[in-house]
């Protein structure tokens, strides 16, 4: 839907109708991505209600962990593979606890602000981690209210390994789960949904087998609605254990965890902390070829293939949960040859949902910020409400100051060093920077050999919707109009579009074309004459950094620009284009500017003198066409403008007095 829309923003997600049906001809299948358009109860779903729909219908789904980086960079490459990974649709994801790492701070690098991140902006389903060790009671409940308070509403409640070698009695605190659990369904009655952990060979330290069964059956009974086991070299050893548990009375959902082997000394590190023993038939093969990561790596992807299939073969194990290590590759090819891997094009809406359960009835938002989804999500957290069938017509939206373009979920994942090799060692002039542009929306090679992946306002490669778009997008920005949004004009496309297509099946898209861009002001004083002979059918506006503000909006009312219809629903409108919105939005846009690209360079060097040039004297321009039925005309828009600045001038007349 946007010219620069990304391909990471909304990621593929998967709708509701992707497959399989219900009575209301719904799918059954939710992955982690919020799944609106849909009734108001499939939007609000808790995930033990996702995990019984699935399971009723015979879907087959996955889950998968991580943990908490320890740098600030490494948290910019975990959001990253959020998106990546988020591509797939798994059910949920969770969040491991380490205590030494300050968990519950505010740290970019926390359990918590990783699970906050990946429910908010990256529209994850997410299981919190909780552990029982080296806390308060006092602590605990510090931290489940600031977990409420951030969006999450899942907890993995832990005892926890000990800080040395023997577990300490914690005075102050719990030393077990089962009573971690008890604590939070009694300051929290049934807000969060808890899981809780199951060993298929026992817990090291239970003094039975039967023993440690009897004290999972007590963490239920206190409250877990679900378990996810320790993981385990062999099926048959998940397979007796889920027998014995219902044996015993356990009935809620246990999901095995799937550990892919993919090297070596990770094998020995998670062996070492789990205390299992790796069958011998497994070590021989490994120990031979463990030098050798892509051996090791493969040999791991068959060997959990192999224990996988015949687990979901059983027909008693619908989910599967993965323990990636922070790793992709040999977790996604394991899901692709087992099919659970699922990719679907279509999106629930036009832009990047969050999980957030108040922003689940969310189903406006004003267009420009397609293209930066998180950065819209964090100016808006502290709202109380949000936009649900209409934007409405307030004439003071509060969005909150975006003065910290480095927080680590709103920053480029892109180096500083490969920045500076796509947009540019040393720029010359403004013609640099119209090349830098082109290059971006060609995705060839700029002068230095390096193709254009990104730009400060979209952080990601072109989605498949600007193909449509290419050939014009490319003309206009190699002569100053530098576009950083777009979509097409749309007439009734069907909802399962490949590339423009969003919501359930059976429903129908439109769109208004809509372009911005920055350009000169010389551009715009032509562009105003021009655009006097397209109104009323084309709206604008123009507005620069000094707040120099010219449009056209019927008093300052918000436009339509994208809507679907759908069998049973009233008319979806997800996106609009908002004046007052415009100007919040154009603060960041020229700030864009500088926190990104002039940054880059010294100080008072010409390359930063360049940018800030063009921030200080540039205008940001928005452009939509009300008359989606025909062909799309702001393109004549912009050639009419190009043929009044290259027209010569009229020549002078002497007048006889």
């Amino acid at each position: 839907m946007v010219n620069q829309r990304l391909e990471g923003g909304w990621q593929t997600c998967r709708s509701d109708s992707s497959g399989g049906s219900n009575s209301s001809g719904e799918s059954s299948k939710d992955s982690s991505r919020c799944s609106t358009p849909l009734p108001d109860g499939d939007r609000t779903d808790r995930l033990r209600d996702k995990m019984r729909r699935r399971t009723e219908s015979g879907d087959r789904w996955f889950s998968l962990e991580f943990f908490p980086p320890r740098t600030g960079s490494g948290a910019v490459n975990l959001i990253s593979r959020f998106d990546r990974m988020g591509a797939g649709g798994p059910l949920f994801i969770d969040v491991t606890w380490h205590p030494a790492g300050d968990p519950g701070s505010d740290k970019e690098t926390s359990s918590m602000m990783i699970a906050s991140t990946a429910v908010n902006y990256c529209g994850l389903e997410s299981v919190l981690h909780l552990t029982c060790c080296n806390q308060t009671r006092e602590k605990i409940t510090g931290y489940l209210a600031k977990a409420k308070h951030l969006g999450l509403k899942n907890i993995m409640a832990l005892r926890g390994d000990p800080i040395g070698t023997d577990w300490e009695e914690e005075e102050e605190g719990f030393n077990f789960a089962v009573d971690l659990v008890k604590h939070i369904r009694s300051e929290f009655d049934d807000y969060f949904d808890i899981c809780v952990a199951g060993y298929p060979t026992g817990h090291p330290e239970a003094e039975s087998y039967e023993d440690d069964l009897r004290h999972l059956k007590e963490k239920v009974d206190a409250g877990a609605d679900f378990i996810i086991t320790q993981l385990f070299f062999r099926a048959d050893t998940f397979l007796k254990f889920l027998d014995d548990c219902r044996a015993i009375g356990i009935t809620c959902p246990i999901l095995p965890g799937i550990f892919p082997i993919q090297g070596y000394q990770s094998l020995r590190q998670l062996v070492k902390l789990s205390k299992l023993e790796v069958p011998e038939d497994i070590t021989k093969v490994i120990e031979p070829i463990k030098d050798n990561d892509a051996a090791i790596r493969n040999y791991g992807i068959h060997l959990a293939v192999e224990m996988c299939s015949v687990l979901l073969e059983s027909g008693n194990v619908p989910g599967l949960h993965f323990y990636t290590l922070n790793r992709e590759v040999a977790t996604m090819e394991v899901l692709r040859q087992l099919g659970l891997w699922l990719e679907d094009p279509r999106r629930p809406l036009p832009w990047a949902v969050s999980a957030n359960p108040k922003r689940k009835v969310e189903d406006v938002r004003p267009i420009f910020w397609a293209s930066r989804p998180k950065s819209y999500i964090y100016r808006t957290q502290e709202w109380d409400e949000f936009p649900n069938g209409r934007w409405g017509n307030s004439s003071s939206p509060a969005f909150g100051e975006l003065n910290d373009y480095y927080l680590f979920y709103l920053k480029s994942k892109s180096s500083k060093e490969a920045l500076l090799q796509m947009w540019g060692e040393e720029l010359k002039n403004e013609q640099s920077v119209f090349e830098v542009f082109t290059s971006y929306i060609t995705a060839q090679p700029n002068q230095s050999g390096h193709k254009v992946m990104c730009l400060p306002w979209n952080d990601d490669p072109l989605a498949p919707e600007t193909n449509l778009l290419k050939d014009q997008l490319e003309k206009v920005n190699r002569r100053g109009v530098l576009t950083i949004n777009s979509q097409p004009n749309i007439n009734g496309k069907p909802s399962t579009d490949p590339v423009v297509g969003w919501g359930p099946a059976g429903g129908y898209v439109f769109q208004k074309a809509y372009l911005e861009f920055f350009t000169s002001s010389e551009n715009v004083a032509a562009l105003l004459k021009v655009l006097k002979k397209y109104e009323p059918r084309v709206n604008y506006h123009i507005v620069n950094v000094h707040d120099q503000n010219l449009n056209n909006a019927a008093d300052m009312r918000p436009n339509a620009v994208t809507w679907g219809i759908f069998p049973g629903r009233e008319i979806v409108q997800p996106t609009v284009v908002d004046p007052v919105s415009f100007m919040f939005w154009k603060d960041e846009a020229f700030a864009l500017w500088i926190e990104q690209w002039a940054k880059l360079y010294e100080d008072e060097s010409p390359s930063r003198m360049i940018i800030q040039y063009i921030h200080d004297n540039y205008f940001l321009v928005n452009l939509v066409d009300n008359d989606f039925p025909l062909e799309n005309c702001l393109w004549q828009v912009i050639d009419d403008m190009f043929e009044l600045l290259d027209a010569p001038p009229e020549p002078l007349h002497s007048e006889t007095v």
